[in-house]
């Protein structure tokens, strides 16, 4: 499944076609959970933009902390692409081993998937001909699917037969990502 994400991001990073921006987003970076994207124009007042968001973190204090999101957004800018105002719709999928937060006092953990679908609002500033920063906040419905542990006996807690479901609206996508143009 990473293959197919990381080479659909490679090929869509050399088929695109226009002004193109490699970004990284500055304060997930800084509390270790890289997000990485890529954004192009697809008309004049329109950009498509996929990122990947991760947390490497196996465990932190014994407990899980791993996931990865994936997210292609459409953005349509109001003044122009690349500088001011934008608002964006997205679509994506998320794989996680996680402890909930309202499980963290617990030795409960969920380990699962799900979707989400929401918008983002943002501002784009070019600080010149090859860096630009983007300020953005994002959020929606994820869908989640899981099966819950205890991480002392790996036995399942939850009772469901298969997975359990979870829906919540929330805020998950925000940062400052700087970005460097390649063409």
């Amino acid at each position: 499944m990473k293959n197919f994400f990381i080479t659909s991001f490679l090929l869509f990073s050399v088929l695109s076609i226009g002004q193109t921006y490699i970004k990284a987003n500055a304060l997930t970076t800084l509390l270790t959970v890289p997000n990485v994207g890529i954004e192009t124009s697809i008309g004049e007042k329109s950009t498509l933009q996929f990122d990947v968001l991760a947390s490497l973190w196996k465990s932190v204090n014994g407990k899980p902390r791993e996931f990865y999101t994936f997210t292609p957004e459409y953005r349509f800018h109001f003044k122009e692409k690349y500088n001011g105002f934008y608002a964006g719709a997205h679509i994506g999928m998320s794989i996680f081993n996680f402890q909930k937060w309202n499980y963290l006092n617990t030795t409960k953990y969920e380990k699962g998937f799900g979707y989400f679908i929401g918008a983002t609002v943002g501002y784009q500033v070019k600080i010149n001909e090859k860096f630009m920063l983007d300020c953005f906040l994002g959020g929606g419905s994820h869908q989640g699917f899981y099966k819950g542990y205890d991480f002392n006996t790996e036995i399942r807690y939850d009772g469901a037969k298969k997975y359990n479901k979870s829906g919540e609206w929330l805020p998950y996508r925000g940062g400052v990502m700087v970005s460097y143009k390649l063409n």
